[in-house]
């Protein structure tokens, strides 16, 4: 394994305290699948919506915030064949959700079990909700959405730093570097394309 060198350390170091000032972390939940192989992705997309334009699922703002926060995590924006697709709706409306109650992903990454059970959870969740969800392209499932919503802190769609904090708080969840990138295997990858 090739140790970290110094610049990038401090690069590192100075983006993470970077992008902590005006932040105020919002608490989410998020739900992922027992297939998903979080230590093995390495590319991402962000999903278009097809036909008539869903403004809902449309925003600069959040694209972007997405877009800076899996580029920060080693992932790289790959328009053919990405290893993961990220879509992301607002939902202004109240609505009753569908999620789970499982281990800590972290703890269940290290564990591996894909027998376990999904204990569902329903959320009655008030207006102001902001969904992430990333599908793994190759096995066409969702493997892991994370959702902020009024239940917890205000988002104002309109408000373009609500949007920011509300897509860090919940992308804060997702814990995963892209495959290769700690060991500098993107950035050798980058070099040949």
């Amino acid at each position: 394994m090739k140790k970290l060198s110094a610049p990038f350390l401090l690069l590192l170091t100075v983006m993470i305290m970077a992008s902590c000032l005006g932040y105020k972390e919002l608490p989410v939940e998020y739900d992922y699948s027992y297939k998903g192989n979080f230590k093995k992705y390495r590319t991402f997309d962000i999903m278009k919506p097809a036909g008539v334009a869903d403004s809902t699922m449309m925003n600069d703002v959040i694209e972007r915030s997405i877009i800076a926060r899996m580029k920060f995590l080693g992932y790289r924006q790959a328009s053919n064949k990405p290893h993961l697709i990220i879509g992301f709706k607002m939902f202004n409306d109240s609505l009753k959700f569908n999620g789970y109650n499982q281990p800590d992903i972290e703890e269940w990454v290290r564990n591996q079990k894909e027998d376990m059970n999904y204990d569902p959870q329903k959320f009655n969740l008030r207006t102001g909700t902001l969904l992430i969800q990333f599908y793994d392209r190759r096995q066409n499932r969702s493997i892991w959405q994370g959702y902020a919503t009024t239940m917890y802190g205000s988002i104002d769609f309109n408000n373009n730093r609500h949007l920011k904090n509300a897509v860090i708080s919940i992308l804060d969840k997702y814990r995963f570097w892209a495959e290769g990138f700690l060991e500098g295997g993107n950035l050798a990858q980058e070099k040949d394309l």
